[in-house]
């Protein structure tokens, strides 16, 4: 197993912001002593909350980088009901006022935007830049649920639940075994009072068209992307990420594929591969 001198890790401070559905709990880590070499905001996955960050969010401190996060809608310590989408593209205009809030921080202005979307979150991220509501400097998508494992009776399902019951929530149906191959992280995620279980059916149907639009919008990507993903990946499907890359424009979307790794990349027991790749890309971009 790689050994790694974990940063000293900080709590965030927390506070509100107005969102779709309510109001949204906004983190902010410490800043770096200097000025930053750019800021993080990082979009979190199904089910989960931003506070599961806060290794991410040292790391990046460590390298000069300020840090932002929040619970998106009906999760985490956000408003809304758990699991539930609001309506679709709320989860974009959420992001867009934390993006907007962002650059009008006085401790932030003039320094680079960086989004880095997990799961859920990449998708999000995905969308949100896919659909250019608004630009950023670069871009960074773990494991992001662009294609899912859906049933036949699941599929059947989705094609009208969603009309008729869109706000009906059920299981998420993730396997949290292969969340990551690190036993105390499966435990932690398990004892977590802020992680969910929840998903609604318009989410749902939401998470499959996106990550289909996202892939037949891969050609026409405009943003700096580091793409990380997971190869043994049973919560979201690993090949949908593959075909991604191959159909975005090489030199914008670097790609990395660790094979041996389950969904949580920045979780896993050999994470020091990912901070390497992930700190490796953002100073070739960001370094002063």
């Amino acid at each position: 197993m790689n050994v790694i001198a974990r940063p000293s890790i900080s709590r965030p401070t927390v506070s509100a912001l107005q969102g779709e559905s309510g109001q949204l709990a906004v983190y902010d880590w410490i800043m770096p002593a200097h000025k930053p070499l750019g800021t993080v905001l990082l979009v979190h996955g199904l089910g989960e909350h931003a506070g599961r960050y806060s290794e991410v969010a040292a790391y990046l401190h460590q390298w000069g980088f300020a840090v932002r996060a929040y619970d998106q809608q009906g999760h985490g310590r956000s408003e809304g009901a758990r699991g539930d989408l609001l309506r679709p593209g709320s989860l974009q205009a959420d992001l867009c006022r934390l993006i907007d809030d962002t650059r009008q921080q006085v401790a932030l202005a003039d320094t680079p935007l960086i989004l880095l979307g997990h799961s859920l979150g990449g998708l999000v991220v995905a969308r949100t830049l896919a659909e250019r509501l608004r630009p950023v400097e670069a871009a960074v998508l773990s494991s992001p649920a662009l294609g899912a494992f859906p049933n036949l009776v699941q599929k059947m399902l989705l094609a009208s639940l969603p009309r008729i019951a869109p706000h009906l929530r059920v299981d998420n149906g993730l396997k949290i075994d292969f969340l990551s191959r690190d036993p105390d992280v499966v435990k932690a995620y398990r004892a977590d009072a802020l992680v969910h279980r929840r998903i609604a059916t318009g989410l749902a149907a939401w998470i499959l068209e996106n990550g289909e639009k996202t892939l037949a919008d891969a050609a026409q990507w405009q943003v700096p992307t580091l793409l990380l993903y997971a190869g043994q990946d049973k919560l979201v499907n690993a090949q949908a990420t593959a075909d991604f890359a191959s159909s975005a424009p090489q030199d914008l979307v670097q790609t990395q594929c660790f094979e041996a790794m389950y969904h949580e990349i920045f979780n896993d027991l050999y994470r020091a591969q990912v901070f390497t790749a992930l700190k490796r890309w953002l100073l070739a971009r960001f370094s002063a």
